[in-house]
Order: structure tokens, then C-alpha cells, then sequence
């Protein structure tokens, strides 16, 4: 468990899928996460059983769970980093929840596994999520061209930011 100023990240478990499955099906979310999968339930059970290196953990406000944040490892000693995305339930945006989820999953990945460069990569034209993440110390590295398909086929661009460890907040 990671404890931050607003939340706890713990590892999410099958009891968390249902409130999982409400928040990823906000519009909101399911814009910027459209399902991968045959189903949003198979998704889900899928990241909480891991996954490919992924370790994904519930976002806790006030004992609700009100998002997730993963991370990989990229561990070939030449390249060594950590990636992170998140999602949260619109219901909290804007009340500095993402910035404290990002924040201490950044310093466990700094502090505690030693990494010394953190990327992360939200859509370019999403504002909110950029803003979020600068605060953590993140900054802008290039814009990843037709980077992500969109559930309508279209190709979005993508923000590629990074964070040195000496740069965390």
C-alpha cells in the first residue's frame, strides 16, 4: 500500500471491478480508455489478475474506490524506466486526486525501485491530464504523431512527457 496526501494505492482486487467497470464507462473515461477487450468486465478481471509486467493498483479516497494507476518496468539496464497511465471517476476530477495518485506512485518508483526516469503519455489534447502531471514534474518530450486509435477508427496524437527523478515534486 502507497499512501499519499488524499489516496492509498493498493493492489486492486476482484472486488473492485464493479466500481472499476461504473468509473470506466464514464464518457469521460472511456474516451481517453476505450475498451481493449471483448468486454469492459473481462478487461478489468484481466488487469487485476496482472498482466504482461503490469502492476495495477486502485486508486482509494475515503475508503472509495475512485480510479486506477498502473505501471510497467522497462528493466534492460540500458534503458531502465518506468511507465504509469491513470483513470479516475469524473465525480473527483479537479479536487487533486490525480496529481497525488501520480505523485506517490512516482516517489515509490523513484524512492523505493530505483528508477531514475518516469514517462508518461496522455493524449495531446488532453489539458487536464498535462497540467496534472507537470505538477508532478513531468515534462513535455514530443508529440507522438496518430499515436492511439479512437473506438470511431480515427488517429489521435499523443504527449509524450518524462520525469528525472532529481525533477519529482
Amino acid at each position: 500500500m502507497l499512501h499519499g496526501d488524499l489516496v492509498l494505492l493498493r493492489t486492486a482486487v476482484e472486488a473492485d471491478i464493479p466500481a472499476l467497470v461504473r468509473i470506466r464507462s464514464t464518457a469521460a473515461v472511456l474516451g481517453r480508455w476505450p475498451l481493449a477487450d471483448e468486454s469492459l468486465e473481462a478487461e478489468l478481471a484481466a488487469d487485476v489478475a496482472g498482466q504482461d509486467g503490469v502492476e495495477f493498483l486502485a486508486v482509494v479516497v475515503g475508503g472509495a474506490v475512485v480510479g486506477a494507476v498502473q505501471w510497467a518496468a522497462e528493466d534492460d539496464p540500458m534503458y531502465r524506466h518506468a511507465g504509469i497511465d491513470i483513470y479516475l471517476d469524473p465525480a473527483v476530477h479537479g479536487r487533486g486526486i490525480g496529481t497525488d495518485a501520480v505523485r506517490t506512485l512516482a516517489r515509490h518508483l523513484v524512492r523505493e525501485l530505483g528508477h531514475h526516469r518516469l514517462v508518461i503519455d496522455p493524449a495531446a489534447d488532453n489539458e487536464p491530464a498535462i497540467r496534472c502531471y507537470a505538477k508532478v514534474g513531468f515534462k513535455p518530450v514530443g508529440v507522438m504523431r496518430q499515436y492511439e486509435r479512437a473506438e470511431d477508427g480515427t488517429w489521435h496524437d499523443g504527449l509524450l512527457m518524462d520525469l528525472l527523478a532529481d525533477e519529482l515534486t
